[in-house]
């Protein structure tokens, strides 16, 4: 997608302020997509991420938004639509569902709060600030879940993050089937191992942690977020209108 075909697109992208989702608010600002990203609480992140988006030549507007928090949806979405008329318009073309929490037990370990947490962020705040967004959505617009690997292999510790992934891979699939008569696609990127903070930066900070991601990945190394951030702006482009109801799988050949 050139800066010449993205001008005047706007991108709404959940837990934009620090890893993937800053790195795709970055690679939508260098096509000439403004963002309007949600933070939960570090602001100055956020801000961050603002400043260097108009270092890229694009706007980006940062909310505060919790996304396990349906309640919050109501008053998320007036503030949405005064952030795009700051933007000149009352519509935006792309949806991205980014953010996340991990977590790490083994089934017999995992309590039902810790269960319902993960159900709150990383599928019902899906399925309900989608719902919410979708009047505001342009005719030929794009969504992007975020699902994991987590969801083709089998890693004990990992069964309810990856279980609530499955869900928005299954509900990605009836929304690129439900929104099809819109010229709405849907599709979800599924990354790999990823250096990022996530996780407490396991994988980027924990050098065991980050051996054993390369040696079972067929490219040798983990996954860095300038591996996801380009993906899902050009996933997001013209070139990739005819892409819906896939599952993609950004890990670098992970346990092939």
């Amino acid at each position: 997608m050139q800066a010449s075909e993205a001008k005047g697109r706007i991108a709404v992208i959940t837990g934009g302020s620090r890893g993937l989702g800053r790195n795709t608010v970055q690679h939508l600002a260098r096509r000439g997509v403004s963002s309007i990203f949600t933070y939960h609480t570090n602001r100055t992140e956020a801000d961050a991420v603002v400043a260097m988006a108009a270092a890229e030549g694009a706007q980006a507007v940062a909310l505060q938004l919790d996304t396990g928090d349906t309640a919050a949806f109501a008053g998320f979405t007036q503030r949405l639509q005064e952030a795009l008329q700051q933007l000149g318009t009352d519509r935006f073309d792309y949806l991205v569902h980014n953010a996340g929490t991990s977590h790490h037990a083994l089934i017999a370990e995992t309590s039902e709060a810790q269960v319902d947490a993960l159900y709150q962020v990383h599928f019902k705040g899906v399925f309900f600030l989608t719902q919410a967004l979708l009047p505001l959505l342009r005719d030929g617009g794009r969504i992007v879940t975020v699902s994991s690997g987590l969801t083709r292999v089998s890693m004990p510790g990992s069964a309810p993050y990856a279980a609530m992934k499955g869900a928005v891979e299954v509900l990605t699939r009836y929304l690129a089937k439900e929104l099809g008569s819109r010229g709405i696609t849907a599709n979800c990127v599924a990354p790999g191992a990823v250096e990022t903070d996530f996780s407490g930066g396991m994988v980027r900070d924990n050098p065991d942690v980050n051996r054993r991601v390369a040696d079972f990945t067929a490219l040798g190394r983990a996954g860095v977020p300038d591996d996801i951030g380009p993906m899902i702006a050009s996933l997001l482009s013209d070139e990739n209108r005819w892409v819906n109801g896939q599952r993609i799988e950004v890990s670098g050949g992970m346990l092939l």
